[in-house]
C-alpha cells in the first residue's frame, strides 16, 4: 500500500525518478518554459513551486539545498537573482500548464509548462467566471458584437469553351507476352 507517499512514481525506480526530475526542473528553470507529458508536468509544476519559494529565503542554506537539486551553477543563480525577486509578491502559482494534444507516437497527452511573468496576475476567479469579465455569452450578444457579414459571397468567374484544353486520344493497350517455359514460380511445399 502506498499510504503518506506523495508523487507519481512513473514506472521508474527512485533513483531514475529522482535524476529524472532533477533534470527537468533544471531545464525548467534555465529556459522557463519546456515540453513534456502531462504527468510529468503535474510534478514538476510542484516541484518548481517550492524551489521559487526555497529561493526567496536567499539564505545560504537555501542556496545549498537548491544546489543539490539543480545541476547547475547558473541555474541556482538565476533562481535567487531572477527568479525569487520576480515572484516576490506571489506566494504560488508561479508557472502555468498549457494542453497541446497528443504525441504522434504513443498517444500520450503533451503540455507545454512555463513560468508566469512578473506583471502577470491571472486567478480562477478571472478564468471561471468569463461573464464578469467581457466575454459573450448569448447568441444575441454574439450577434450584437460581431462585424456585418456579406449577404451573397461572390460569383465565381465563368470560363469560356474555348478556353478549356481537350484531351489527349486514348492509346492503344499493348500486350506482353509472358516468358516461354512456363511457372517462373516454385511450388509450395507443406510440412
Amino acid at each position: 500500500m502506498r499510504h503518506r507517499k506523495s508523487g507519481k512514481t512513473l514506472g521508474r525506480n527512485p533513483s531514475h525518478r529522482r535524476a529524472l526530475f532533477n533534470n527537468l526542473l533544471t531545464s525548467f528553470l534555465l529556459h522557463e518554459r519546456i515540453t513534456t507529458t502531462d504527468v510529468k508536468a503535474k510534478e514538476l509544476k510542484r516541484l518548481a513551486d517550492r524551489m521559487i519559494t526555497l529561493g526567496k529565503k536567499a539564505t545560504l542554506a537555501s542556496r545549498r539545498h537548491a544546489a543539490r537539486r539543480l545541476r547547475l551553477p547558473e541555474v541556482v543563480a538565476k533562481l535567487f537573482d531572477e527568479l525569487a525577486p520576480r515572484f516576490e509578491g506571489r506566494s504560488g502559482g508561479y508557472s502555468r500548464i498549457v494542453r497541446l494534444g497528443r504525441r504522434k507516437g504513443d498517444n500520450a497527452p503533451m503540455v507545454l509548462i512555463e513560468l508566469l511573468s512578473a506583471d502577470e496576475k491571472v486567478t480562477p476567479r478571472e478564468i471561471k467566471a468569463p461573464v464578469a469579465s467581457g466575454a459573450v455569452t448569448t447568441k444575441e450578444q454574439f450577434e450584437e458584437t460581431s462585424p456585418a457579414v456579406a449577404e451573397e459571397p461572390p460569383a465565381a468567374p465563368e470560363v469560356a469553351a474555348e478556353d478549356v484544353p481537350e484531351e489527349p486520344e486514348a492509346t492503344e493497350a499493348v500486350e506482353v507476352e509472358e516468358p516461354e517455359g512456363g511457372d517462373t514460380e516454385e511450388p509450395r511445399t507443406t510440412n
